[in-house]
């Protein structure tokens, strides 16, 4: 390692703690280059990415399709507003439509613009079938960081310091779908859902708890909101997550993996939902540029293909059913949840020293609710590189906790 590399991350250190807000409990590592599954550092190391973004790099660093649509885009037209027609814009549309049982999409910039819209728009549907604009929500969610998506999020600490809050949000325990019965009223529009919480420890929806969701909705004449912006394109083994449920929302949000790392995000609705929206009540400036949207279009031609989604979804068990086998016997790990590739190690004590011992042995992962180490690996992870992982976590759990 040369002395100008390190000077260089020191650099960037004492540039963003001068710069920057100080709201990111960063990682001492500055990532400068991707490549597939791995990425380096200003000092050359390398590491296998088993975060992927939390869920962005769907399909890792670099992906050729991806890099092309970027480049082939910006020669053309990177934006235009949406006063006109955008090509790109119904191209992708027309996929993720083509791809599901709802209708009509609207693209935005982020997840948490996405869950902002479905939240107006489920009002906005909701007052005109003469209701409230409740929404009712579940303990351990995450919508976002905007006030509106906060007030849905099932986590009281990202709430701290911040009121007044906006009103008209019920929050309710996750998977008890008698506590939902019971929160609906007259005032409720819509519940809201994520089929597996992610920043809430990698939690899966039970597959009744769903269904009798949507049974509830349908009696009571609300709409089913999925929230499957960490859990959907692709995550599952499915292009949207309600596929590995068969479970149709009304209205379904997405964003991370479908840029693959380009900001954008969408809500997706069927007809006589998204119909509660007329000319100018709702809109964005660079939500569905030409960019953005020739990206997705990218990612979401490239992760429908079934062979790839059927190898998502083999993955996946093959990552848990080895970790399982790996940590078999050690009393710190409580269990092995997830879903496809959204795999959480819960532990029964704290997981951040276990996730810095696995930095230090160049495997990116992460710790969410405090407990569970959370790996979210691109799309196109190899088996060979979750093995690879699977004997790193082995290793670092026994060294932070050798008493088991």
């Amino acid at each position: 390692m040369q002395d100008t590399e390190l000077e260089k991350f020191d650099e960037i250190m004492r540039m963003e703690e001068k710069y920057h807000f100080q709201v990111y409990d960063r990682v001492p590592i500055a990532l400068v280059r991707g490549e597939g599954t791995k990425v380096y550092d200003t000092e050359g190391n390398e590491y296998l990415d088993m975060l992927g973004g939390i869920a962005v790099n769907a399909l890792g660093h670099g992906h050729p399709k991806v890099v092309e649509a970027i480049k082939r885009q910006s020669d053309r037209l990177i934006h235009c507003s949406n006063i006109y027609y955008i090509e790109p814009q119904v191209r992708l549309a027309k996929l993720l439509v083509e791809g599901c049982d709802l209708d009509r999409v609207f693209f935005c910039n982020s997840g948490t613009e996405a869950v902002e819209g479905a939240i107006k728009l489920a009002r906005k549907w909701g007052n005109k079938k003469g209701k409230g604009g409740r929404v009712i929500s579940m303990e351990g969610s995450f919508h976002g960081r905007t006030l509106v998506s906060l007030m849905a999020t099932g986590q009281e600490k990202y709430k701290k310091d911040l009121y007044p809050l906006p009103e008209g949000f019920k929050v309710v325990p996750f998977n008890d779908i008698d506590a939902i019965a019971e929160a609906v009223d007259d005032d409720t529009c819509a519940v809201l859902v994520e089929p597996v919480q992610g920043e809430g420890g990698i939690v899966p929806a039970d597959r009744g708890y769903l269904e009798g969701l949507r049974k509830l909705c349908d009696k009571e004449g609300i709409l089913l909101i999925f929230d499957e912006i960490q859990c959907g394109m692709g995550r599952l083994g499915y292009l949207f997550a309600y596929q590995a449920y068969d479970v149709v929302p009304d209205i379904i949000t997405i964003a991370k993996g479908l840029g693959a790392g380009f900001p954008i995000g969408a809500i997706l609705a069927r007809d006589e939902v998204s119909s509660a929206f007329e000319p100018g009540d709702h809109g964005t400036t660079f939500g569905g540029n030409p960019l953005a949207t020739a990206t997705g279009a990218a990612v979401v031609s490239t992760i429908s293909d079934e062979k790839f989604l059927r190898r998502i979804r083999e993955h996946g068990i093959h990552f848990r059913m080895k970790i399982r086998s790996a940590l078999e016997g050690v009393d710190v790990v409580d269990h092995v949840r997830g879903e496809g590739l959204m795999v959480g190690v819960v532990l029964r004590k704290s997981g951040k020293e276990v996730v810095s011992r696995m930095l230090d042995q160049g495997i990116l992962s992460n710790c969410t609710a405090d407990t569970v180490i959370r790996f979210l690996p691109p799309l196109n992870v190899r088996v060979e590189e979750m093995d690879r992982t699977v004997e790193v976590l082995a290793r670092c759990i026994r060294e932070v906790y050798p008493d088991g």
